[in-house]
């Protein structure tokens, strides 16, 4: 998959309970998706999971402004996520792929099974606009509003 791309169409269900299907956002909205590889994993990977989740929180309002959904995805439970977002009082939705379909189609997956750490923003068109593989997870926030701004 590769930026001009169509993005693929996928439904899961969020940490609230819902159904997000991507395709529903077409034509209305850009969308960005943040793939990681799990919740409350040991050591470095943990504080780095933290550090994106500070990073887009702050960054959400002006994400939002920008006529964004943002969507956090990983493989853990819909339970999970839960827990997730309330424990750091998340904004943004995070999106559960226990099947890991979603995560081998865009983020592509580790040698231990998890998402690979990467985010791709849609434009209104569905389209694949930007992605981030090598993600600074410090300054990702402000990266990801940059490229929004910059898609008309």
């Amino acid at each position: 998959m590769k930026e001009g791309d169509i993005a693929p169409d996928f439904e899961l269900t969020a940490n609230d309970g819902t159904t997000v299907r991507l395709g529903s956002f077409k034509g209305q909205k850009k969308v960005v998706l943040c793939f990681y590889p799990k919740n409350h994993l040991f050591a470095c990977p943990s504080k780095k999971i933290f550090q994106m989740a500070e990073a887009t929180i702050k960054a959400y309002p002006k994400i939002v402004e920008q006529n964004a959904e943002l969507f956090a995805i990983s493989i853990d439970t819909v339970e999970d996520q839960k827990k997730f977002v309330d424990e750091y009082k998340i904004p943004y939705l995070h999106l559960s792929d226990t099947g890991k379909s979603t995560c081998k189609v865009y983020a592509g997956l580790n040698m231990a099974g998890l998402a690979k750490r990467s985010t791709f923003i849609i434009d209104n068109d569905g389209k694949i606009a930007k992605i981030f593989r090598d993600v600074d997870v410090k300054s990702h926030g402000e990266e990801i509003i940059q490229t929004l701004q910059s898609i008309t």
